[in-house]
């Protein structure tokens, strides 16, 4: 194998990988801040980060946040021993009845 064709092939999977993890990214429309980008765009939060761009999401961010996570209630039961350690003086070690 040379070092061109491992070059390519290195190359190849960089462009492939990259165009399959942004694919994935959730572009959210930022309301919160004045619009300062070019035209055609809108300032958009990108995993956190405010940047110029189109959106891919129908809701905002802050709406999207506004809604806390269901928390899940467990309840604990307790589970009492009605046993009684018993430590007799004069004697070692104690026992329970």
């Amino acid at each position: 194998m040379t070092i061109k064709t491992a070059l390519y092939g290195a190359i190849a999977l960089t462009v492939f990988g990259a165009g399959a993890a942004l694919a994935d990214a959730k572009i959210y429309p930022e309301t919160r801040y004045g619009n300062y980008c070019p035209a055609g765009y809108q300032p958009v939060r990108i995993d956190g980060v405010i940047c110029c761009g189109q959106p891919n999401q129908n809701v905002s961010y802050q709406s999207m946040m506004s809604q806390p996570a269901r928390k899940v209630h467990r309840v604990k039961s307790v589970k009492r021993h009605v046993s009684r350690t018993v430590c007799p003086v004069g004697e070692k070690g104690c026992y329970t009845q």
